[in-house]
């Protein structure tokens, strides 16, 4: 009888323990302890997802002030305005903002009602992930693969923020569980729902959705079990479906009138189709990105190449078990090599070692915008490879190949863990030594249990399962318990590569987002953007702005990348017959504006949008809602005006400072639009 335990049956899913089949080549005698096990990871995912999640405030008040004005009025909502005016929209495509935004009209707008949602989408991510990997590799891979994508430390920040991201995982993650199903039974519903959930990925956040497309259609291409003609022409109708669920939307926001609907912001022209192809599309491969910050186009971004992902700004956030998932992932495919087109062990590998690779190579290469939490998309692929490698190796465990590969992967995973916390020398420093020990005296007994007895393989299986997760696991921790704040955010704790902004001067000044109107925030938030120093960190330029550009802002101003902090004073001038004006005051660029606009409930005009280099208004518009008392106040700085980049806005600021008195509440300049200066 051969020692290999046999690959999961091609023509039907493994048994489902849980439901009380066989195991499936897991660890343990029994199947008791799936479901146990299932609820303990799902519960301590969500407490670490929800503890605390109100200390961070607004998070990113960009997106914060976009869902407050979408839960005040529903044209903003249905076109993801940055205010309840609707005088210009989010960067994106607002999927993530109609969650936030109906949570808030639940709930009202407070930082639990815009945060929860996020942290329930990274519990149910974690969910799906299981199930998705159960179905071929059993309930312990899918275990595995879930604790990886908890405990990566960018999840748990993403799924703690309010940024796009935390949709688009799920969605994808939604995808990857469908084409499963579809591989299964050849059925083109499945195909339909894949192609919905990356479409709706697309609602999401554009562009980045699509990258798990060409891997699924390899996928099925590959190992769906009709013939191939008819294998295409279900791909053609997935990909029908795609469409549709996301082309509604950009049909919509392109035939209605642009003078009826708010400016599509990230764009120059009003356009949300170039938008989708440009700032957000070939711009972020490219760098060519106009209206990128600075207003320039180019790079700036750090460095490209395979070794990015690696990096003093990326490692921590993410590449823990990289190293050891590209060894699992080799190991999957060589051993799968000769197996029958249709098999499911192989087409598993496949479709999450190409969703891994190809985000990888995105990343790594692409010379536009680019930060270090987009790497949450790497999350699912990294649990996945790790936890169909680790069955794959215990199933094939009496073969000779198998204990030196689980060696060597154990031992890189430790010594690459070693190198990242060595990157943080004054966090746990006894941990790094920790886990370097632990790592070699897992590799070394690893091949010495192939001879013992299966409790003794399994005790070394779980000494190996505590060393390769220790490192994420505190960085997890440490990210779990410092809130953030700004555009940038980072996971994990201060890294040779500079600053994460634990307790740096924020741009401006001022106490972090969230703290205006009761919400929470104290010195020891962790700001994304707080000093230059915090750039390489962030993913940001290491050299400051691209072009050498300056933070905008001064006094209480929060700046290009943060939002403002506006004090008593100010609040309670912009509250003054706040009721008679569609916007209590207009500020340049949308965080800028934010904090205003959550602070005292009422639109603040982003001049320019995120950037500030949006085209929108330009100064006949804005001269004209000044006539029509549209607008009461312009917001400047602590030396004036801020001047944007020289184009609308900067020609605004101009015609600002020469028409009308300023005024200072609070250290801030502001101007009665309604008082002329003479």
């Amino acid at each position: 009888m051969s020692s290999t335990l046999p690959a999961t049956p091609v023509d039907r899913p493994p048994p489902d323990p849980a439901r009380g089949g066989q195991s499936s080549g897991a660890p343990g005698d029994g199947t008791r302890w799936v479901r146990p096990a299932l609820l303990a990871l799902l519960l301590a995912t969500a407490v670490l997802y929800l503890w605390g999640l109100g200390t961070s405030g607004w998070a990113n008040s960009f997106y914060a002030a976009a869902a407050q004005a979408g839960s005040q009025d529903w044209t903003a909502f249905f076109y993801g305005s940055s205010d309840a005016g609707n005088s210009i929209t989010v960067d994106k495509t607002p999927a993530s903002l109609w969650v936030m935004a109906l949570s808030a009209r639940l709930f009202g707008v407070n930082a639990w009602s815009l945060l929860v949602p996020q942290a329930l989408m990274g519990v149910a991510t974690v969910a799906l992930l299981y199930a998705t990997v159960r179905r071929w590799y059993g309930p312990a891979a899918g275990l595995v693969a879930g604790a990886v994508m908890a405990l990566t430390p960018v999840a748990v920040l993403m799924f703690r923020f309010n940024n796009p991201d935390a949709l688009l995982v799920l969605l994808m993650v939604a995808g990857a569980y469908a084409m499963v199903r579809a591989v299964e039974n050849g059925a083109t519903r499945w195909l339909v729902w894949a192609g919905v959930f990356v479409g709706c990925g697309f609602l999401a956040k554009m562009l980045q959705a699509l990258l798990v497309v060409p891997v699924f259609a390899l996928v099925y291409l590959v190992a769906g079990p009709p013939k191939l003609g008819r294998r295409l022409l279900q791909l053609l109708i997935a990909g029908l479906a795609l469409v549709v669920s996301c082309g509604w939307y950009v049909a919509v926001v392109e035939l209605v009138p642009a003078s009826t609907r708010p400016y599509i912001g990230g764009s120059q022209n009003n356009s949300l189709l170039e938008l989708t192809l440009g700032y957000n599309g070939l711009g972020r491969l490219n760098g060519n990105e106009v209206g990128s910050v600075g207003g320039r186009p180019g790079g700036g971004w750090g460095d490209t190449g395979w070794t990015r992902m690696f990096d003093a700004a990326q490692g921590g956030q993410v590449a823990w078990l990289l190293p050891a998932a590209l060894v699992l992932l080799v190991m999957g495919l060589v051993v799968t090599a000769r197996t029958a087109r249709t098999d499911r062990t192989r087409a598993g590998f496949v479709l999450w070692g190409g969703w891994l690779l190809l985000h990888t190579a995105v990343f790594s290469f692409m010379a536009g915008i680019f930060h270090a939490y987009y790497t949450v998309a790497l999350a699912p692929a990294i649990g996945a490879v790790a936890g169909m490698g680790a069955v794959t190796l215990w199933r094939r465990w009496k073969s000779p190949w198998a204990p030196p590969v689980a060696a060597v992967t154990v031992a890189v995973t430790a010594w690459w863990s070693f190198e990242l916390l060595g990157r943080s020398a004054d966090f746990l420093p006894w941990l790094r030594w920790a886990v370097l020990l632990g790592g070699v005296a897992a590799a070394l007994g690893l091949p010495a249990s192939a001879h013992l007895s299966v409790r003794a393989t399994t005790a070394s299986a779980a000494l190996t399962f505590v060393v390769v997760l220790a490192g994420p696991g505190a960085y997890a921790m440490d990210t779990a318990a410092t809130p953030h704040a700004g555009s940038i955010p980072s996971a994990g704790p201060f890294t040779a590569a500079g600053p994460g902004g634990r307790g740096g001067p924020r741009p401006g000044g001022g106490p972090p987002p969230g703290a205006a109107r009761g919400m929470p925030g104290d010195g020891t938030i962790r700001d994304g953007n707080a000093q230059r120093g915090g750039f390489p960190r962030g993913g940001t330029p290491p050299n400051g702005l691209p072009g050498g550009g300056a933070w905008r802002g001064g006094g209480g101003m929060g700046g290009l990348l943060n939002g403002s902090t506006p004090g008593a004073d100010t609040v309670k001038l912009l509250l003054d017959q706040a009721g008679s004006y569609t916007w209590v005051a207009a500020a340049i660029g949308s965080q800028n504006a934010s904090g205003y606009q959550l602070a005292t409930g009422h639109p603040v005009m982003p001049v320019g949008g995120f950037n500030g280099s949006d085209p929108s208004p330009t100064l006949a518009q804005f001269q004209q809602y000044v006539t029509d008392k549209r607008i009461h106040y312009f917001i400047g700085g602590d030396r004036g005006p801020m001047r944007g980049d020289g184009g609308a806005s900067g020609q605004i600021s101009a015609w600002v400072t020469a028409t009308f008195k300023p005024t200072t509440v609070d250290g801030l300049t502001l101007y009665d639009l309604t008082t002329p200066a003479s």
